[in-house]
């Protein structure tokens, strides 16, 4: 399996290649040069794997530069029940007829992302430990990116983190989970600007090809293949589980900000799992939910971009967007590259053809909106109906999908992070007296002593300070 850069640039590398890269040379991001194709005699076989073996099938197809041997052992160290909490991984958890939730904040900092992380972070080390080098990752983080990204590095040989946040714009639990950690290897670095500004860093950084290879950069945020490419198995996970034969369909709602989530549920699609739409959730930074209804992407500056409380979707600028529309393109890398690399540097915005935004349709996609409002009442709702307690990301989720679903479609909502990172909302929702569960480990976690640094949000004081902390 090849990948080329969704800009234009069709030169064709390996997996292992663009594990430590980030984004392509010319700016664009990588997609391998065609979808591998699942069959219902494949989709046969892989009922009832277990889901460390399904992973291993479903990484097979994109990886075949890690021996399979070693790539099975990855797979088998990474989704463990020790790790996880439970043997399915990712069980679901019905709500109503029709309607469950596919959990995916089991892991050690109970969000979906450490369903990518941990894998990432074993990739990392055995690529690395075969290379005989060093990475440094530099990250941005709209909540729990950052936090999922230091957990899984933690210890891990060769690897020095850069954690970019928006300083106060995280919950304090998502604060402390990042800041609290005191391994020499991680460095968070609170940015006075909102998330956005992060990511504008992190990929002006990227873009820097002699300070990459200099630095030897690279970066574990959604923009890196190999993340996206763990969460497509997930979508394959549940829908084994909320189907008994491989002819029916189902359809997922995804809270999404930086649309990497989702992405991932395109290519599994792409691939030929049999999902009818997939539903964008999206909260007051609505970028993603307009261009779905008008064909016009409108970027937000800071000022635009609301501090809302579900915090981690506090995006204005969807980094993984650029995949699904190079598809949604034909994969035409000059027109991608006319949209993204110069129509947003120019106006902050593009609006696609009539022709193409006709498309649409036919890639499943769907989108709606959440408020605070909103989001209060879904978690007052859900927990008085079903006794189920979410968090404020994964109740802008029930909200749309409450709204889409259709009979005889099942709906499954992919769970963001567990309510306990977002204690003051669930308060306002449900009383003071009700109080979100965490792990007994994490019963002091927003007391502990706290290591970051505010940092102005100039890509020059970045680099200074990673020329800083890294020995040449």
């Amino acid at each position: 399996m090849k990948y080329i850069s969704t800009r234009g640039d069709r030169t064709e590398r390996r997996f292992c290649e663009i594990l430590l890269e980030g984004l392509a040379p010319d700016g664009g991001l990588y997609l391998p040069v065609s979808y591998p194709k699942v069959d219902a005699a494949t989709l046969a076989r892989w009922r009832g794997l277990s889901y460390a073996e399904l992973a291993f099938e479903i990484l097979s197809l994109y990886i075949d530069d890690i021996p399979p041997l070693d790539l099975k052992r990855l797979a088998e160290k990474t989704y463990t029940a020790e790790v996880f909490g439970t043997e399915a991984i990712v069980p679901l958890r019905p709500l109503e007829p029709g309607l469950c939730l596919e959990s995916l904040s089991n892991g050690p900092t109970l969000a979906f992302k450490d369903m990518a992380m941990q894998l990432l972070g074993n990739l990392f080390e055995y690529e690395l430990g075969r290379r005989g080098e060093q990475l440094n990752i530099l990250g941005a983080t709209s909540g729990d990116t950052g936090s999922a990204a230091e957990y899984a590095m933690r210890g891990k040989a060769g690897v020095r983190v850069f954690m970019l946040s928006p300083h106060g714009r995280m919950s304090p639990f998502q604060q402390a989970q990042m800041f609290s950690l005191q391994d020499e290897n991680i460095h968070n670095l609170a940015v006075e600007g909102v998330f956005d500004d992060c990511q504008d860093i992190v990929k002006a950084v990227s873009n820097d090809l002699e300070f990459k290879r200099a630095y030897r950069i690279g970066t574990v945020n959604s923009i890196n293949w190999a993340r996206l490419l763990a969460q497509v198995v997930y979508y394959f996970a549940g829908y084994f589980q909320a189907t008994k034969s491989n002819d029916e369909q189902v359809s997922f709602t995804v809270p999404s900000g930086n649309f990497g989530n989702v992405c991932a549920g395109h290519v599994a699609r792409m691939m030929g799992l049999p999902v009818k739409h997939l539903v964008v959730a999206t909260n007051e930074n609505n970028v993603l939910e307009e261009f779905f209804r008008t064909g016009s992407y409108r970027v937000r500056g800071s000022a635009e971009t609301w501090e809302t409380s579900s915090p981690s979707m506090d995006i204005s600028k969807a980094s993984n967007f650029e995949r699904f529309v190079f598809d949604l393109l034909g994969r035409d890398g000059a027109r991608t590259k006319a949209l993204f690399g110069e129509a947003i540097a120019r106006d902050g915005v593009f609006t696609l053809s009539a022709d193409e935004f006709a498309r649409i349709p036919a890639y499943g996609f769907q989108s709606g909106r959440s408020t605070h409002a909103d989001r209060l009442a879904t978690i007052r709702a859900t927990h008085a109906g079903q006794g189920v307690l979410i968090d404020t990301h994964t109740a802008d989720g029930v909200k749309v999908a409450r709204e889409l679903r259709e009979p005889g479609v099942p709906m499954i909502v992919l769970e963001t992070a567990l309510p306990a990172k977002f204690e003051a909302t669930i308060a306002e929702a449900l009383g003071a007296d009700v109080h979100a569960p965490r792990p007994a480990a994490l019963a002091d976690l927003e007391s502990r002593p706290k290591r970051f640094q505010v940092v102005p949000a100039d890509t020059a004081v970045i680099q200074q300070y990673v020329r800083d902390h890294v020995p040449l």
